[in-house]
């Protein structure tokens, strides 16, 4: 609710102070690629998807609390810069290439560490990408408004258009780019038990920051070669995050294969079944089998079920979990795929 009151103050505020031919035009071109940067991001999140509660809450929490925080906090650090004796354009370039990386990363990345409290919804590095790309995500869509609103007052709706091409066409994704670094160090002190564990968290802001500065000063130089390597650097990252979340998912494919066979003398899981959970391809026809035939919610609940079965495993072999827990969580995933098993 704070998220959403601060997110509708900064757009509100954007509104008020200029054309409402411009601000539509700006927010028009704002949220025309949102559709498919929010399907590439939950395309990773497929195996085992994250609570729809959560995900909007890290979406609202970039669009909201951390833009209102960030446009505060920068304003206030380019005034100590001025204030230091130094030009506006000094201040500008500095607020541009080192305040803006250091306080909206901070400000993303406080997302992840609100969702930190709740480690069971942080079970492997792709949630922590993927939560870190949903405040990215939100950031950017109220700072592009921002970003076309300005251009547009400046050089009429060509401008805008060009400033659309650059952020929203050819570099849509730097925002959930640069928070993902965050996203990996948080998810690996949430699913680690060793003390250097929270040293991630530090060295996935520094790598956000880096990231973020790197393209903030190739647009501040103005240089296509400095633009180009930024932008080359972003896609290799990105390939990195795919790769992490791919290796992560045949991971848990093949735990399913290894774990699942062990309780087919409950009876709420068939050889067949272990073949079905064990491949996304076969997975999917599952779910369009179960569509047909009316079960879609019951085969739905019955593959979540036992993928975060999987999961336990994966986490107590790896963070280690006390017998009791760990019988109480199984037996209650049992029981879920037991009601849902109905074919």
């Amino acid at each position: 609710m704070v998220s959403s009151i601060c997110a509708l103050l900064v757009l509100a505020s954007m509104l008020l102070s200029n054309e409402p031919s411009g601000f539509g035009l700006a927010a028009l071109m704002a949220v025309a690629p949102l559709p498919i940067l929010l399907a590439a991001v939950l395309a990773l999140d497929r195996l085992e998807p994250e609570p729809k509660l959560n995900l909007a809450f890290a979406f609202v929490w970039g669009a909201g609390v951390a833009v209102l925080l960030a446009v505060v906090l920068s304003m206030a650090g380019q005034a100590l810069v001025l204030r230091a004796g130094y030009g506006q354009a000094v201040a500008g370039n500095i607020g541009v290439v080192v305040l803006a990386p250091v306080i909206e990363e901070g400000l993303k990345g406080a997302a992840l560490l609100l969702l930190l409290r709740r480690r069971k919804e942080i079970d492997g590095l792709t949630d922590g990408i993927i939560y870190a790309a949903m405040a990215g995500l939100g950031f950017a869509l109220v700072e592009n408004v921002g970003y076309y609103l300005v251009a547009f007052v400046q050089g009429g709706a060509d401008d805008a258009v060009g400033v659309f091409v650059l952020r929203g066409v050819i570099s849509p994704l730097g925002h959930p780019v640069y928070t993902s670094m965050i996203g990996l160090g948080v998810a690996y002190a949430a699913t680690r038990r060793h003390p250097a564990r929270w040293l991630a968290i530090p060295l996935g802001y520094l790598g956000a920051i880096l990231l973020h500065g790197a393209w903030n000063g190739a647009a501040t130089l103005g240089s296509l070669p400095a633009l180009g390597g930024a932008y080359l650097l972003e896609l290799a990252v990105i390939v990195v995050l795919v790769v992490v979340t791919v290796m992560e998912r045949r991971r848990v494919l093949g735990k399913i294969g290894g774990v699942l066979p062990g309780y087919q003398p409950t009876g709420v899981v068939t050889q067949q079944d272990v073949g079905m959970l064990s491949s996304l391809k076969a997975r999917r026809h599952a779910r369009k089998w179960a569509k047909r035939t009316g079960l879609s919610k019951a085969m739905s609940d019955y593959q979540h079920a036992a993928t975060e079965l999987a999961m336990l495993h994966l986490r107590a072999e790896r963070e280690g979990m006390a017998p009791a827990e760990f019988t109480g969580q199984r037996e209650a995933l049992l029981h879920v795929m037991g009601a849902a098993r109905r074919w």
